[in-house]
């Protein structure tokens, strides 16, 4: 059972997985921001060169497994040469890669029943290793080249899923150049890849929104809305007799039986604790990492916009923060944890959505007018977004009216024929997996697709000016490169005029590092992607 390695953007003490890899040295040295995921009695001293841990290495090994119970799993891999060794050195880079082959065998010996919530694959996650202490920031672009390859060859052997994080977008970019030089990076049927290109064609160019629904969410141990039920009825306290009458009534009537039982008050606070912010699912990480400007979704929960954080991108939550030009947003069409009077759950609230909130339901209207909107894990079966596509549908059937495309993709984890026929006039719905397959194989499929999709529509000029990827341009592309980093040294360093802010910006998404500074490549991922996120046109 082959593995798949996926490329994303993200924090890795956000991130739910099954294990981490950790960089380190022979002193068992960690750069500070990891101290959050060590148990505390192992850390031995901490200052501002780190954090030293209570631990020993066993002779010559590369790979430790940090003692403790909870999730993720911790090892620490040296990826600082004690050897008198130059970092330029012929056997400099091959040091590096042994040490990431022993370390991911090492992951593989540690049995595990059952992934991290159910995940049909175990999911490791890593740095670009050796990219901050280990002496390989300079020549990051070589290291990527012969990184991927290797981690592709352990996800084939071993057969578990391995997600390299990344933490700028300079990383990001040339490691999806990378992928796209190698055709066999995704192991996906045909008509999945040439939707993929389609897709990837309709982000980039900034024509694509996104639809976030509970079975993105689901993949980060959250409810599902039969689930969520069930969790509020076992609160409630409701005798056997009335929890056993609740699965005959419309799930929105049951959540109007619970909510009288529990009251409104221990409703709002049993959404706020449950949905409150947490790690983030591998999907939310991938679905951020699109160069998607407008974002919906029906959950309660922050994880989208948590996720996008991570990777500097501040997300303006609709319908609580004042929006701002050119800034990306996320409508929470249900409401937020975050202000639990706001959720709507029981059929009154449904409702009263149509009249409280018409305006929240025109922000949909216009991106199914204007945008394609790629659906991610919803059934289509929500009776606001029925309602919606409806009133879509109706307006652009007007007298006279042109005939329209299709206003998006749904991207459903198995075949449903009828479904689909119910839905076609309005979007495309794709199955991900035929009929039979296992919920969590699917979902995982679906992950992948995301990977591709992400790879697709990642501009491919991010690392253009960063002198670490040098090695990955062509001859016309070094020759710009050359050309731009004289305007880059006439940029002052503060900024003084919106010509010149807008010229640094620019030269930023090229991949200068002229504007900022950056912690350790190799410790967990910080806010880096400080580009500007401009509006494109539909």
């Amino acid at each position: 059972m082959t593995g798949h390695v996926f490329v994303v953007g993200a924090d890795l003490r956000r991130l739910v997985c099954d294990d981490v890899l950790v960089p380190t040295d022979r002193s068992a040295r960690v750069t500070a921001g990891w101290q959050e995921l060590l148990p505390p009695d192992l850390v031995a001293h901490a200052d501002g060169d780190g954090v030293c841990l209570d631990l020993r290495w066993n002779g010559g090994e590369r790979a430790m497994q940090v003692p403790g119970d909870g999730s993720p799993r911790l090892w620490l891999v040296d990826t600082v040469d004690g050897a008198d060794r130059d970092a330029d050195s012929d056997d400099a880079l091959p040091w590096l890669l042994d040490g990431a082959r022993e370390a991911l065998a090492a992951v593989a010996r540690r049995e595990v029943p059952e992934p991290v919530h159910g995940r049909a694959r175990r999911l490791v996650a890593l740095p670009a290793l050796g990219t901050g202490w280990g002496g390989a920031g300079g020549w990051r672009g070589t290291l990527l080249q012969q990184l991927l390859p290797v981690l592709r060859e352990a996800a084939a052997e071993h057969g578990f899923d391995v997600a390299l994080v990344l933490r700028g977008p300079s990383d990001l970019a040339a490691a999806q150049r990378v992928r796209r030089g190698d055709e066999h990076s995704w192991d996906l049927p045909d008509h999945l890849m040439t939707l993929a290109e389609d897709l990837g064609e309709r982000a980039r160019r900034g024509q694509l929104a996104a639809f976030i629904g509970a079975g993105v969410s689901a993949a980060a141990g959250l409810p599902t809305w039969e689930e969520l039920l069930d969790e509020l009825a076992e609160r409630s306290g409701l005798d056997d007799g009335l929890r056993t009458g609740l699965s005959g009534l419309p799930a929105q009537d049951a959540a109007a039986l619970l909510a009288r039982e529990l009251g409104r008050g221990q409703l709002e606070s049993f959404v706020e604790e449950r949905f409150g912010p947490a790690h983030y699912a591998l999907a939310h990480a991938l679905i951020a990492d699109l160069p998607v400007q407008e974002f919906v979704t029906t959950n309660y929960d922050p994880l989208v916009e948590l996720a996008a954080a991570d990777i500097g991108r501040e997300l303006t939550v609709l319908p609580f923060d004042d929006p701002e030009p050119g800034r990306p947003w996320l409508l929470k069409l249900h409401g937020d944890a975050a202000h639990p009077e706001s959720i709507v759950l029981t059929r009154e609230e449904y409702l009263q959505f149509g009249d409280s909130r018409a305006a929240l339901a025109g922000v949909l209207h216009s991106l199914l007018l204007t945008r394609h909107v790629l659906f991610v894990g919803t059934s289509m079966q929500d009776d606001d977004l029925i309602r919606i596509a409806h009133q879509v549908r109706t307006a652009i059937q007007a007298p006279g009216a042109a005939p329209r495309r299709r206003s998006g993709t749904v991207l459903a984890l198995q075949e449903d024929p009828a479904r689909a026929r119910l839905w076609e006039r309005d979007v495309e719905t794709v199955a991900i997996s035929p009929a039979g397959t296992s919920p969590a194989e699917a979902a995982r499929l679906l992950e992948v697709l995301l990977d591709l999709i992400g790879c697709l529509s990642t501009p491919p000029t991010g690392y253009l000016l960063d002198p670490a990827y040098r090695g990955l341009l062509n001859e016309e592309e070094r020759a710009l490169a050359e050309a731009l980093a004289t305007v880059e040294r006439a940029v002052p360093e503060r900024t003084g005029t919106s010509a010149t802010g807008e010229v640094a910006a620019l030269l930023r998404r090229l991949g200068s590092r002229t504007c900022a500074s950056e912690p350790p490549a190799d410790g967990p991922t910080d806010r880096a992607d400080d580009r500007l996120q401009q509006q494109r046109p539909g």
